[in-house]
């Protein structure tokens, strides 16, 4: 307990899923988190749960203005600049290359991959202010490995990859550090209309939960100290190979 005591933290995509169990994590470590959403329904709630330690905000995360008026509320809740940003926020679309339509493509790189880059843009003032801290981008195994009918999903995720290294490699001298955290199939609202047998041939075989991810997202924020530019992986084995040859042989 207490890992995050005197740190204020803003987790975008906070109403539900991952977001909602990394916001609630951070508070169970003595963190005042702001819950940035478009849900404000479930956002508010989910921050009344929490109490007074949990803020909600609507936030648009491709808006550049509302990131701002974020950080500034963050600041003044807390009367902390942020030093710990979860770019959690994301979309999925499913399509082939074919199917897709541009606009729709568009639409997962603006929320996947735009908007952690504008989050962060806007934050490292912030950052600098609280004397360092870190950036969590949540992106998937998707940023890892190829997947079809997620074409859009998959570019956005393997961008957000990249974009770690390189912010990692720009803020360290400001004691920020830069690290990804890639999720394999967990069951939220986003996975609710999936199969189980989509992690059944997974050395861990089932979908894993938003708590499991958000004690990694804890463990890159909280103690990884000697991190950055780094990908943390939380997929139940997923991308560690395949077992076929192996099961045939026997």
């Amino acid at each position: 307990m207490g890992r995050l005591t005197g740190r204020t933290a803003l987790v975008t995509g906070g109403a539900r899923g991952i977001g909602a169990a990394i916001a609630s994590l951070f508070v169970a470590e003595g963190a005042s988190v702001l819950i940035g959403d478009v849900l404000d329904e479930e956002g508010e709630r989910r921050a009344d749960e929490l109490g007074s330690a949990a803020t909600f905000l609507h936030l648009d995360i491709t808006s550049a203005e509302q990131w701002r008026d974020a950080a500034d509320r963050a600041e003044g809740e807390s009367g902390r600049p942020v030093s710990v940003l979860v770019n959690n926020a994301g979309v999925l679309a499913f399509g082939t290359v074919e199917e897709t339509a541009p606009e729709e493509f568009r639409r997962v790189l603006d929320v996947n991959l735009y908007g952690p880059w504008l989050g962060t843009h806007t934050l490292v003032p912030t950052l600098r202010r609280a004397g360092g801290g870190v950036v969590v981008n949540v992106s998937s195994t998707a940023g890892l490995m190829g997947y079809a009918r997620i074409g859009a999903y998959v570019a956005s995720k393997w961008g957000l990859r990249g974009l770690t290294k390189s912010a990692a490699l720009e803020l360290a001298a400001d004691g920020v550090r830069v690290c990804s955290v890639h999720p394999g199939p967990i069951r939220t609202p986003m996975t609710a209309d999936m199969d189980d047998s989509v992690a059944a041939a997974q050395p861990i075989a089932r979908f894993g939960t938003p708590e499991e991810v958000a004690r990694m997202v804890l463990f890159v924020a909280a103690d990884a100290t000697y991190s950055t530019g780094c990908e943390f992986v939380v997929d139940g084995g997923a991308t560690t190979g395949s077992s076929i040859l192996a099961d045939e042989e026997t």
